[in-house]
């Protein structure tokens, strides 16, 4: 694993960031917890469970992925949330076909692996039904076979990475690193994942928010 940089994206998680940092251990080369402005304990602990910290100054999660990107030394970057959602032990399936040369990004599917969120609320009703949409309109524009564009758990190729020129400081950055990718020709696959229930702190991406990457695919696929 001496090649993988596991970079967790963290922003006032200091109840589950010890976990996500321990299960990433066993699997990284280089452990980054890019910290986003916390408030709390979550840079304090990070550090004291072995991982580099880097901040985005607050940015944003795409400002945080984008410092990952720049600062990664693996020649594979796994991008991953600190609040107990991804499960590290999937992290070898999620670089396996990159180490073989057959895909430049893989995401971790929870359609293909299932979600403990897509039920129970309306937000999260929504939300399943928005990236749904997302996904059929990139699979029929890109003739790709995306089922979950929008999953921060993911690996990819780091150069590649630093040769797409991502751009956004928020939550669009999954969806931009998808769409450049395609654009550019790169292997795009996915692993079926299993999306488990945050473990703590509050989620940061508001349903409210979701018009930004209706807007931004439409623009994008006339491009």
């Amino acid at each position: 694993m001496k090649n993988i940089t596991v970079a967790i994206i963290a922003r006032d998680e200091e109840t589950t960031i010890a976990r996500a940092v321990l299960g990433a251990k066993t699997h990284a080369g280089e452990l980054l917890v890019v910290d986003g402005g916390s408030v709390d304990q979550t840079a304090e602990i990070a550090r004291k469970e072995g991982a580099l910290v880097l901040s985005d100054n607050g940015r944003g999660k795409g400002a945080g992925v984008r410092l990952a990107i720049q600062k990664a030394r693996g020649g594979i970057l796994v991008l991953m949330d600190a609040d107990g959602s991804h499960h590290s032990s999937d992290i070898p399936e999620l670089v396996r076909p990159i180490r073989e040369g057959r895909a430049d990004l893989v995401i971790a599917s929870r359609l293909r692996g299932g979600s403990d969120e897509f039920h129970g609320t309306l937000d999260n009703i929504i939300r399943q039904a928005g990236g749904a949409l997302i996904s059929l309109m990139l699979n029929w524009r890109w003739k790709a076979d995306i089922t979950d564009c929008e999953n921060g758990f993911r690996a990819i190729d780091a150069q590649k990475a630093r040769e797409l020129g991502l751009k956004a400081d928020d939550f669009l950055i999954e969806q931009e690193m998808v769409i450049k990718a395609l654009k550019r020709g790169l292997k795009v696959t996915e692993i079926a994942s299993h999306e488990y229930s945050r473990q703590g702190g509050v989620s940061k991406l508001k349903t409210s928010q979701g018009w930004k990457f209706l807007w931004h695919i439409f623009r994008e696929m006339l491009t």
